[in-house]
């Protein structure tokens, strides 16, 4: 079943050739178990499909390392699948393969409930960003989210809220003291935790003083 996919969409591919691809893992739904359905089967997919592509002007994409199959993770999706978001975008980023992204929330496991960004999770939400941020990732947001409790506008409004409200706290981290930290664990136990608890706090003052590392 998997080579017949990845052959069914290379020869598609080849039929219309010179155009990237966006594939979207999902672990189930609407079927109980769905091919390719983790981020890391979908760089497999990408990389078996590419090496399926026959046509001349795929074959010189893929010759001059364009990533002609890539991915567009989506939050939920992930979740549903068990998987830790800064670590699966970092992957899809190490392999140039994160054309585009879907935002959402969603409990691990379960159904695929699409609901507003930063709901359930926010740390996961912030983690992400961070591991998007020292990827470099400068290109576009997309929001995934099925409000059934509110208007659209304002959902999507949340959302985009909520996504620039964590950006605002990630760029807002010491982060030459945080590497540091990660680097050196013998010497820093303990210390990123504190840290960050208090970037999340209000008053951070009232939590005492958290000494600065060595750079």
């Amino acid at each position: 079943m998997r080579r017949r996919l990845g052959e069914g969409l290379a020869e598609a591919m080849d039929t219309v050739p010179g155009v990237r691809i966006a594939f979207e893992p999902k672990p189930y739904e609407p079927r109980g178990r769905l091919l390719y359905g983790t981020t890391a089967e979908g760089l497999l997919l990408a990389q078996r499909v590419e090496g399926m592509l026959r046509h001349p002007d795929n074959r010189r994409l893929v010759g001059e390392g364009h990533a002609v199959l890539a991915l567009n993770p989506e939050a939920g999706h992930m979740l549903m699948g068990y998987e830790d978001l800064a670590y699966a975008f970092s992957l899809a980023c190490e392999q140039g393969r994160l054309a585009h992204m879907h935002w959402n929330s969603q409990p691990l496991g379960n159904y695929d409930q699409d609901l507003n960004v930063g709901v359930v999770s926010i740390e996961q939400t912030e983690a992400a960003l961070y591991a998007l941020k020292m990827h470099g990732y400068e290109e576009h947001f997309g929001i995934d989210v099925n409000p059934e409790r509110m208007p659209v506008a304002m959902a999507v409004r949340n959302s985009i809220d909520a996504l620039r409200a964590a950006a605002d706290r990630v760029n807002g981290l010491d982060h030459d003291q945080i590497v540091w930290a990660v680097m050196h664990p013998d010497q820093a136990r303990g210390w990123l935790e504190a840290y960050l608890i208090r970037q999340r706090a209000r008053r951070p003052e009232g939590l005492g003083s958290l000494p600065l590392l060595p750079q």
